[in-house]
């Protein structure tokens, strides 16, 4: 996330969100946001939403996930918003849609559905 310059915007119990600045490394050959960095603010947001409902002791890990890209990423910065829409005892469902901002304008461009596991204990890596 740091070498996205993605940031974390906003959290509360269940929700995330995440911010990334449009920067050239980051688009792809029409000079749109690349999927990649569309897919890796939405995981992330989907992976800290879920994280809000865990044990403090707890890690994350994401399953699985699907995308549906529906608009290019054309704007000054990519926003993901995620929620979670099931939260079971080890697995959260999750989903995250993907904005285009321009201006004080925002373009609905993706939409993530996840599954993020709990894993008891904290990771050893560093960060």
């Amino acid at each position: 996330m740091r070498h996205l310059g993605a940031r974390l915007a906003d959290v509360q119990p269940g929700i995330t969100e995440i911010r990334a600045d449009r920067r050239e490394e980051l688009t792809q050959q029409h000079g749109y946001f690349h999927a990649g960095v569309s897919a890796a603010i939405a995981d992330s947001a989907c992976g800290y939403a879920a994280y809000t409902l865990m044990p403090a002791d707890a890690s994350v890990l994401t399953v699985e996930y699907k995308i549906n890209l529906v608009a290019p990423a054309d704007g000054e910065e990519l926003i993901a918003r995620a929620r979670v829409i099931r939260s079971g005892r080890t697995l959260k469902v999750c989903m995250a849609d993907v904005f285009a901002r321009h201006g004080d304008a925002e373009q609905h461009c993706a939409t993530m559905l996840a599954t993020v596991m709990c894993l008891p204990g904290k990771s050893d890596r560093p960060r």
